[in-house]
């Protein structure tokens, strides 16, 4: 059986194939940002070896001591773990006291639809019993946006070919366990046995409250359900849940609706937890399902409203861009304690980790659509500077704050070291976004509150470890840029090249905090301690940094050894041998000339202004021939570069490796959950890519062209609180104020201002 039916706006499963099971329980995931529920069907179990049962909660963790055999000063301590809740979308069905399994019996028709549209995942089968009983079953379910803890089900059995009686189960499974992740460190975690211990449970005639705590982080869970059935009747209480059953007339149907609540105290205090999910069920259950429907229709309406991509030209890739979208919306934490993992919450690999790709690819997304979310992510940052602070203690910086490079709470959980503490660019990439926020929204009173103590905390880490060369060279030593197949380096130029940007950003935010607001100057002056000349040493470090860069090639070099290794042998490297991770020793893979991602290219793209065209083009020259785009990070940002340097047709091969990327599986590791990273670069591919957009100094550009493959696109942006929709076809671009009073910009250099009075004009040259 091949692969999904290309849909515009839906994903549709017209058989069910155990082969692909595991891979369609991340398609067909549901999410809100804090629950995440994956694809698996509520009346039977998994279809295939090796498929996983997974119900997240977005920052509910666990952790548990790392060990070293050999030990060292300074490495992380205690790894954290997104864990495996209680599944409490479970039922069960039987038929004249047949179980419905469709592995016995009969399949006569199958379909699962999830439209992005509604929110709500549909599932409709005809199924033959052994004796011949036909029923049809129609679920319906939801992870619901308005309600950051409820999620929904709504089960119906229809009698086809019979009188008689149907029994439905509805229950909460607790007995949960974490995948283990094997030989793959991008799968799952390391922890074996259970991490839940149930210290109550309580079961009514329609309602279940089942609370555990986790055996070493000590957080609390209340899982709780409300269970109601129309045309039938509650007989019995069934372990963790309850039975009901209805005497069928051949036609009829019975239904059954229940509403789940998962709360933390991690969301609330702990004596609240119990009362605070029940009062989420109380006004959940009272709604039903069709009002709880109607509640995510108008959310995605409004969402899809701002953020809608739209391709005409290519079915295929139009699902593609609104699968991603869609899966970045569920993913993204929205309450300013939580982030978004790499994973989303579709999936267990790498642990559920936060890292550095959410300010760098799925940041600008979120802000150009939905900002407040954006906001809400920068604010989780804030609340990490203290373990941040205590990292940089850890790593021996005297003051500053050293964001961790995979986490969920703030601890650094990376064991490995050379390619995870020694990526000190997180730090800049942290205040890279929030400088794009300002850029975008103006909102400098979020400045005062909060990103001023990020950025200046941040930044002197930088001072903690650069120093001055013989020839005067500021210069940033064993540290490890992005490009992970290159470790523990002497001035690796993006981190370098990001590391002057920080500091020149965050001279300017305190210059401005003190010159327009010198209360708060003096507010976060005195809560990091800031030293008068502490400004004078970033602007001179800024001024002295070095940037690596090779004359005859004409290029910027990666690093200050890099241009000196052995070239990889390509041509004798078979394809069962990608990604090099998992084939060669890490040193084996430092020794040589090879990335496995964007690295000096993702710099050509962040600091647009610093480069010139030609730059580009050398530098993309050379870094394609030697990436192997191993990681899911890459081919969007090679994309995105070649647009600009005019490589029209690699451009679009990379965009379409990453639009796809998960819908077809295309790193074959997607049953373990979606690449959020990858999904927000499809946006990035649009938007910066074949537009040409650049936010920078004040300045909005577009330089947009149209793929030779599509009649035209479509996007919106919300910029200093417009929203612009941009329409690019054969003609050129059509530029409308779809809110907002005015906005100024540029299309190919050529200076654009509308306004209510003139909200719209269309510009040619749409190359």
């Amino acid at each position: 059986m091949g692969a999904l039916p290309a849909e515009p706006w839906c994903i549709r499963e017209q058989a069910l194939d155990p082969a692909r099971a595991f891979l369609h329980e991340t398609l067909f995931a549901l999410g809100n940002g804090y629950i995440g529920m994956r694809g698996t069907h509520e009346d039977f179990g998994t279809v295939a070896d090796g498929t996983l049962e997974g119900t997240y909660l977005n920052g509910f963790y666990e952790n548990e001591p790392i060990h070293y055999p050999e030990n060292a000063y300074g490495l992380a301590r205690t790894n954290e773990f997104m864990l495996n809740v209680p599944n409490a979308k479970r039922v069960a069905l039987f038929v004249e006291g047949e179980a419905f399994d469709p592995a016995a019996g009969r399949m006569l028709a199958y379909e699962r639809v999830l439209d992005v549209r509604t929110g709500v995942l549909e599932r409709r089968i005809d199924w033959e019993s052994a004796s011949g009983k036909q029923v049809r079953i129609v679920s319906r379910r939801l992870v619901s946006f308005a309600r950051k803890h409820v999620a929904a089900v709504e089960y119906a059995v229809t009698a086809l070919n019979f009188s008689g009686q149907v029994r439905i189960e509805s229950f909460v499974d607790s007995a949960v366990t974490n995948l283990l992740a094997g030989d793959d460190p991008r799968v799952g975690s390391a922890v074996t046995g259970p991490s839940l211990e149930v210290v109550q449970r309580d079961v009514d005639d329609a309602q279940v409250l089942v609370l555990q705590r986790t055996r070493n982080s000590g957080f609390l869970l209340a899982t709780a359900t409300h269970t109601t059935v129309v045309g039938g009747a509650f007989v019995e209480r069934r372990g963790e849940g309850q039975a009901f059953e209805a005497q069928l007339a051949q036609g009829a149907t019975v239904t059954l609706c229940k509403v789940i609540a998962y709360v933390s105290s991690r969301d609330v205090a702990e004596d609240d937890v119990a009362s605070h999910a029940l009062n989420e069920l109380k006004h959940a259950s009272s709604a039903m399902f069709a009002a709880l429907a109607a509640e995510q229709s108008a959310y995605l309406a409004d969402f899809w409203r701002q953020a809608d991509v739209e391709i005409v030209g290519d079915d295929a890739l139009q699902q593609g861009v609104r699968f991603n979208q869609y899966h970045l919306l569920q993913s993204a934490g929205r309450d300013g304690k939580t982030n978004i993992a790499a994973k989303g919450v579709t999936g267990e690999g790498y642990e559920g980790h936060y890292f550095w790709d959410t300010e760098i690819y799925i940041f600008p997304f979120l802000l150009f659509t939905k900002p407040e979310i954006a906001r809400a992510l920068l604010q989780y940052r804030y609340h990490g500077l203290p373990k941040a602070r205590e990292r940089a203690r850890a790593m021996s910086h005297e003051q500053g704050a050293l964001y961790p490079w995979r986490t969920i709470a703030g601890e650094e959980c990376s064991a490995y070291f050379p390619a995870g503490t020694a990526q000190y660019h997180i730090n800049a990439d942290v205040a890279y976004s929030v400088r794009l926020y300002l850029e975008a929204t103006g909102d400098f009173d979020f400045i005062a509150q909060y990103g001023a103590e990020i950025v200046l905390e941040t930044a002197r880490i930088w001072l903690g470890i650069g120093s001055y060369d013989m020839q005067g060279r500021f210069c940033l030593n064993a540290v490890t840029g992005p490009d992970e197949y290159t470790a523990i380096v002497n001035n690796n130029y993006y981190t370098n090249a990001m590391a002057r940007m920080h500091m020149r950003f965050a001279v300017q935010v305190a210059e401005r905090l003190r010159a327009e607001r010198p209360a708060d100057y003096a507010r976060v002056a005195a809560a990091i301690d800031l030293r008068g000349d502490e400004l004078a040493a970033l602007t001179a470090a800024c001024d002295s940094m070095r940037l690596p860069y090779d004359d005859t090639l004409g290029i910027h070099a990666q690093d200050d050894s890099f241009l000196s290794k052995k070239p990889w042998d390509f041509a004798n490297t078979p394809k069962d041998k990608y990604p090099l991770l998992l084939h060669f020793h890490p040193l084996v893979i430092y020794r040589h000339q090879v990335c496995k991602q964007a690295d000096v290219v993702l710099a050509l793209l962040l600091l647009s202004d610093e480069f010139t065209l030609d730059d580009k083009k050398r530098d993309f020259d050379f870094y394609e021939r030697v990436t192997t785009h191993d990681s899911s990070l890459s081919s969007c940002i090679f994309s995105i570069i070649a647009a600009e340097v005019g490589y029209r047709d690699k451009a679009y091969e990379y965009f379409m490796e990453t639009a796809r990327l998960d819908l077809d599986n295309t790193h074959a590791n997607t049953e373990y959950g979606v690449h959020t990273a990858a999904m927000a670069g499809t946006w990035l591919g649009v938007a910066y890519g074949f537009a040409g957009m650049r936010l920078s100094n004040g300045t909005l550009r577009f330089a947009p062209t149209l793929p030779a493959q599509w009649q035209r696109y479509r996007f919106k942006v919300h910029v200093r609180g417009a929203l612009l929709d941009v329409v690019v076809d054969a003609h050129g671009a059509m530029y409308t104020l779809a809110e907002g009073d005015e906005l100024a910009f540029t299309h190919h250099g050529r200076e654009v201002k509308l306004s209510k009075t003139q909200p719209a004009q269309r510009m040619g040259d749409a190359a």
